[in-house]
């Protein structure tokens, strides 16, 4: 309780930081090899993860992007944007949280010139105590105040379980009223936890948040479920998502019947799977 101010409530923490123009679909990198990649797709901006960033094993961040900085580091170009998504496995969120200040990743990120970081989300998990959900809840807006604080462009990311969860964000979104909000959606992975957990709680979002509010979802790469979440979110909806390059390190491109191997280099793939999703994601 002391670490997280001694409060479980949200009205202390504001976000404004202003986001830059963002495109409907972002791709999620695994590696570094952008300039390949980008060679034929040409991408307005490209997703990272915390893990490339934040090493799982030492606790240190990428010497390279330290010292080159995230644009330079990663081969982009001036005129796109590079996006922290800041989302890992909870050994490696837990140690960001407990080292951020002593180690100041905080201002060490903000000076790697990310131009959006989708902050870490800390996780909910239905066993917990209802205590802990809280906790992880603050903690999740607490870290993106951080981020805002240091000058870069933060996303939060909201998690929910209840209802009173729900009332509780869009209570936040209404007195904050930050220019984004993040959804980590690939832990429901099955058809009944996208049915009961997910979709309710998506609608919810949908009818109560203030206009003007984009909506930036990560983990749904299902044709039906982006036709969804478009419905749902409609021109607010920005997709980040790794299966563009993850079918096209496959050999796979994705269609309107779904994944198809074709002879074509990765590049190639990759692009065409680029403009797949972004057409999803338009309509």
């Amino acid at each position: 309780m002391r670490d997280v101010g001694g409060t479980l409530r949200f009205d202390d923490i504001s976000i404004r930081t202003p986001l830059p123009l963002l495109p409907r679909f972002i791709p999620l990198l695994e590696g570094s090899d952008v300039a390949e990649l980008d060679r034929v797709a040409r991408c307005p901006a490209y997703g990272f993860r915390l893990r490339q960033v934040f090493s799982a094993r030492t606790h240190q961040l990428s010497p390279s992007l330290t010292e080159l900085g995230a644009h330079a580091a990663l081969g982009l170009r001036d005129d796109q944007l590079a996006v922290l998504v800041g989302y890992g496995e909870d050994p490696l969120v837990e140690a960001f949280w407990t080292l951020r200040k002593a180690d100041r990743l905080i201002e060490a990120i903000a000076a790697q010139g990310w131009d959006l970081v989708l902050a870490p989300n800390f996780s909910m998990y239905g066993n917990q105590p209802r205590a802990e959900h809280l906790i992880n809840f603050r903690r999740s807006l607490m870290v993106a105040a951080e981020l805002a604080a240091a000058g870069v462009a933060a996303v939060p990311n909201l998690y929910w379980f209840r209802r009173e969860d729900l009332e509780r964000w869009v209570a936040w979104c209404e007195k904050a009223h930050p220019p984004a909000i993040a959804l980590n959606l690939q832990t429901l992975r099955t058809d009944s936890e996208w049915r009961l957990m997910g979709l309710p709680g998506l609608s919810y979002l949908a009818a109560q948040l203030p206009p003007g509010i984009a909506v930036i979802v990560n983990g749904s790469s299902r044709a039906s479920r982006i036709a969804t979440l478009r419905q749902l979110f409609g021109a607010s909806l920005v997709l980040v998502s790794q299966n563009a390059i993850q079918g096209a390190l496959h050999g796979k491109v994705i269609t309107e019947h779904g994944w198809e191997v074709r002879h074509a280099e990765k590049a190639d793939l990759f692009a065409a799977n680029v403009r797949f999703y972004t057409r999803l994601v338009e309509g």
